[in-house]
Order: structure tokens, then C-alpha cells, then sequence
């Protein structure tokens, strides 16, 4: 009976093991693709060619956006800023706030919880026009605190924090308490060092989400010097002929930032995502 159990568990196992290796050459694919036709002319590209290994290996994409393409850099330098500014207040106002709904007792927390919970149920679309108006208004149309100030505070992540400060042990807080420490103490020394999970988990998202951005910033950026690499790289498609080369080659390096904070943060993230569940 024990054999029985067991070979049919290895079925299974085999199975599952056999579908996720299927879905995740299926996923990579398309990026080595990508990769390998960053190395090839434009000719060797539009030809059909389909091959992953390039026949005319060349450095000329990865020199052409570098030094024939005067933006680029300037496109590379707003897209770190922008993120790395939009991370970093995203980190402070959504634990402050998490911390805030999950621990402290004041009027109306229940109708900001309420709100924040409604804010999760209205798509990004919906509130583009609106946001394009407030920036109009406050002359922020095209530059940096037209794209940073409206992603500085995010209801998914607020929501994620509350959730990882309600299973944080009460009373390593109340310790802290005894020692003297203030409510604002107690959060920046005790607290915050040891949400590193969540607040990993937290980076590497809203990271992504600001670095990959293309739709706020097409409506709210005119000028290029003031592009931000995904619309750097839709600059690359011209009317009649598009630089897949180029487009490839800018590609990689738009991914490497990314591939950097994962890396960076990875041994936190599964724990962070998971510490975020429980309590309502």
C-alpha cells in the first residue's frame, strides 16, 4: 500500500515538476530571444532568421544608443531618479500608515481603512484624467514631481503593511515602552528593522511598478529630455521602420535594475509576502 502511495506521489510530483519546467522555458524564451538580438545587425532581425545564436555577433546595438543616441543617458539617469524617489516615499508614508491603522487608536480609522480599501477597487485608468488636471493646475505637467508625488503613497502597500503589523509580536513594542522609548521611537528602532520581509517585498514591487511605468508618464511628459526609458525606447519606432536592434539592445539594459533589486532582496521576499496575510 506504501508503494502504491508512493509511486503515485512521484506521478504526481513528476507531473507538476514537468509542467512548471514547461511554463518557465515557455517565459524564457522570449528574453533570450531578446538577448540574442541585441547582438545582431537589423538586417540579420527583419531577415526571419530565428536562430537564438547570432550569425553576425556584433557590439554596434549597445554603441549606437550609448554614443549615437545623445538622450539615452538622460533617459537612464530620470528613470533611476523617479523610482528610486517613488520607492523610497512609497517605504516611509505606507509603513507609517500601515503602522498607524494596524496599532494606534484615533477618531475615524475605521473610515480611513474603509477608504483605503475602496481605493483598491478603482483602476489606475480611471483616475489618469484627474490626476492629469491636478498636475495642469499645479503647473507640474513635465518634470520630476509630476511623476514622483502622484505614486508616493500606494493603498495596495498600505493595505500590505497593516497586514504585517498586526502579526508583529505586541510585545517587543511594550518592552520598548518600559525602556523609554516614545510611540515615534519604538516604530523607527524597534519596528521598522524588523519589517525587513515586508519592506523588501514592498521595494521590489512598487521598484518594478515605477521603473516599467509608461502610461502617466505619455500623458504628463512632453519634452524629451524629460522621457523616461520606456518612453525613450517607444521613440525607437519610427513610422515606416522600427530599430529592433536598438530597441533589443536598450531592452537589456532597462532590465538590469530590476534583475539587480531582486537579487538584492530575494532572500526576503517569500518571507515578506507571506508574513503579510493573516489578521483583518
Amino acid at each position: 500500500m506504501k508503494n502504491v502511495r508512493f509511486t503515485s506521489s512521484c506521478w504526481l510530483n513528476g507531473i507538476l515538476y514537468s509542467l512548471l519546467i514547461g511554463y518557465a522555458v515557455i517565459t524564457l524564451i522570449p528574453f533570450l530571444w531578446a538577448l540574442s538580438a541585441s547582438f545582431k545587425p537589423l538586417s540579420e532581425i527583419v531577415g526571419g532568421e530565428n536562430s537564438l545564436i547570432p550569425q553576425q555577433f556584433t557590439l554596434d546595438n549597445y554603441k549606437q544608443i550609448f554614443l549615437a543616441e545623445p538622450l539615452f543617458l538622460r533617459w537612464l539617469f530620470n528613470s533611476v531618479a523617479i523610482a528610486v524617489s517613488v520607492t523610497g516615499l512609497n517605504l516611509v508614508f505606507n509603513s507609517l500608515a500601515g503602522y498607524a491603522l494596524a496599532r494606534l487608536h484615533f477618531h475615524g480609522k475605521q473610515f480611513w481603512w474603509l477608504l483605503i480599501l475602496a481605493v483598491l477597487a478603482v483602476p489606475a485608468q480611471v483616475t489618469l484624467i484627474p490626476t492629469f488636471l491636478i498636475l495642469k493646475t499645479l503647473g507640474w505637467l513635465n518634470s520630476y514631481q509630476g511623476t514622483i508625488v502622484p505614486g508616493m503613497v500606494n493603498a495596495t502597500f498600505i493595505f500590505m503593511m497593516r497586514q504585517f503589523f498586526l502579526n508583529f509580536p505586541q510585545e517587543l513594542e511594550e518592552a520598548a515602552v518600559l525602556d523609554g522609548l516614545g510611540r515615534f521611537g519604538t516604530f523607527w528602532y524597534i519596528v521598522l528593522p524588523l519589517a525587513k520581509p515586508a519592506l523588501a517585498a514592498q521595494t521590489i514591487l512598487i521598484f518594478m511598478g515605477s521603473w516599467n511605468n509608461f502610461l502617466l508618464p505619455v500623458v504628463i511628459l512632453f519634452e524629451p529630455e524629460m522621457f523616461t526609458l520606456p518612453l525613450g525606447l517607444n521613440s525607437f519606432k519610427g513610422e515606416y521602420i522600427s530599430y529592433w536592434n536598438n530597441i533589443m539592445a536598450a531592452s537589456m539594459i532597462f532590465t538590469l535594475p530590476v534583475l539587480v533589486i531582486y537579487i538584492f532582496f530575494n532572500r526576503y521576499f517569500i518571507q515578506g509576502v507571506t508574513f503579510t496575510g493573516g489578521k483583518n
